[in-house]
């Protein structure tokens, strides 16, 4: 779990950094709220992935340890 609080952490720094940048640059407001915009869900999509990503990871190795205790099981059936 500790990789996905690394990976979290590191999207929220890099969502605040951006929004920061977007703040401080010298652009008009209507300007600045599609910058806001564009880069929430920019973040948004990228996390999204992220997710997705970790979710087929974790159902992978749920069902390689399934087929594993199957296995297994059907060993010990036939002794």
């Amino acid at each position: 779990m500790s990789k996905v609080n690394v990976v979290i952490g590191a999207l929220a720094g890099i969502a605040v950094g951006a929004l920061l940048g977007v703040l401080f640059a010298p652009d008009k407001g209507s300007e600045t709220r599609k910058k806001i915009a564009k880069k929430t869900k920019d973040t948004r999509d990228s996390l999204k992935h992220k997710i997705d990503e970790f979710v087929e990871n974790i159902t992978d190795h749920f069902e390689k340890a399934k087929e594993e205790a199957m296995e297994e099981k059907e060993k010990a059936e036939a002794k």
